[in-house]
């Protein structure tokens, strides 16, 4: 997965090169935005990567009995329903 994920954001990255750098060549305002906006999904894209990555450790740890009871907010539990339903 990861290295699907490597192989997208190199390739958003090459295209947001190529669009600034025509933009740079024909002064066009629109190609440079462009350009950026595809760069900025490729950060996006890693740092949805990462978020999820830890999240999914968190609930892979919550998930058991000794930290399912000491995840709490205020008295109740802060964990998603699904996790919940599946304990019991």
């Amino acid at each position: 997965m990861a290295i699907l994920i490597s192989a997208i954001v190199i390739g958003l990255v090459a295209w947001a090169l190529r669009l600034m750098e025509k933009a740079v060549e024909n002064q066009e305002f629109s190609l440079m935005l462009a350009g950026f906006l595809v760069a900025s999904s490729a950060a996006a894209m890693i740092s949805v990567y990462f978020l999820i990555g830890n999240y999914m450790v968190f609930i892979a740890h919550a998930s058991t009995p000794e930290y399912s009871e000491a995840v709490t907010f205020e008295g109740e539990q802060i964990l998603p329903v699904w996790v919940s339903q599946s304990e019991g």
